[in-house]
């Protein structure tokens, strides 16, 4: 089975992105299973209850998130009771929500998502490495397909993360930096692995935002509120062939589609 996993969606052109080309990506590549991030889909930073409906309305199955989840206030009582929207597994546990969820794909399949945290350069939470461990041991009662989205920092954290649960899970998917990496490999025991799946949004600016405004911030140091850019938005992602029946990865494709100008 195919599985989507997109990165990074930044603000409305993300959403933008992911409501016009998402559809025709699932018809083209036989996806059966579509996981996003979405921490910064509100906006830039964050997430609303309204706009987490209105991404899994597009075809959007699970949506994870990382260290910007709780930067809309509106969000704490939607995702203490939502199973399709998650905050990463290593946070106290007092934060509300969960850190993985087991839901159906298309064709009835059980499939397992974890989210996770980084620490380097990042919050001091859970150790990611002892909390996806024992969290994988319990999902594998129940499933053999098991992604993990691993919304980190530091490469290095990241690789030492895929190494840790190579042949554990399906896939250890990178997020956060916005920048896809060209790393996409299958890893000796059958987990699919890349460093950053990318961002879905506008790719005119740096990271999502308006370019001015950044190289203001860099060469004054003086604060300054980023706008959202505008321009050149793509979809990035990659697509993971999976074995049903051993949760072991086929293949794994980088993926960019860009969205036609207005």
């Amino acid at each position: 089975m195919k599985i989507l996993l997109v990165g990074d969606i930044v603000g409305r052109p993300g959403r933008e992105a992911v409501k016009k080309l998402l559809p025709g990506l699932v018809k083209k590549k036989n996806i059966e299973f579509v996981v996003a991030n979405g921490e910064n889909a509100a906006g830039g930073s964050g997430m609303t209850p309204a706009i987490s409906e209105e991404l899994l309305s597009y075809g959007i199955d699970v949506l994870t998130s990382g260290d910007h989840i709780w930067k809309k206030k509106e969000i704490m009582d939607y995702i203490a009771t939502s199973r399709n929207l998650l905050r990463p597994l290593n946070y106290p546990k007092e934060a509300p929500g969960w850190g993985s969820t087991v839901v159906k794909s298309k064709n009835n399949f059980t499939i397992a998502v974890v989210n996770l945290a980084g620490r380097v350069f990042m919050s001091p939470l859970e150790c990611p490495f002892r909390t996806v461990a024992e969290e994988v041991k319990k999902l594998k009662e129940r499933t053999s397909i098991i992604v993990v989205d691993f919304h980190a920092e530091a490469t290095s954290e990241k690789i030492a993360l895929g190494w840790h649960l190579d042949g554990k899970v399906s896939a250890l998917i990178g997020t956060h930096t916005h920048v896809q990496t060209a790393d996409e490999k299958i890893l000796p025991e059958g987990t699919a692995y890349i460093t950053d799946a990318g961002m879905t949004g506008p790719f005119d600016g740096v990271i999502g935002r308006k370019k001015e405004q950044i190289l203001t911030r860099f060469i004054t140091e003086i604060p300054i509120r980023f706008e959202m850019a505008e321009g050149d938005i793509r979809l990035n992602g990659v697509i993971v062939d999976v074995d049903e029946k051993t949760g072991k990865a086929l293949a794994i494709e980088r993926v960019e589609a860009k969205l036609k100008e207005r």
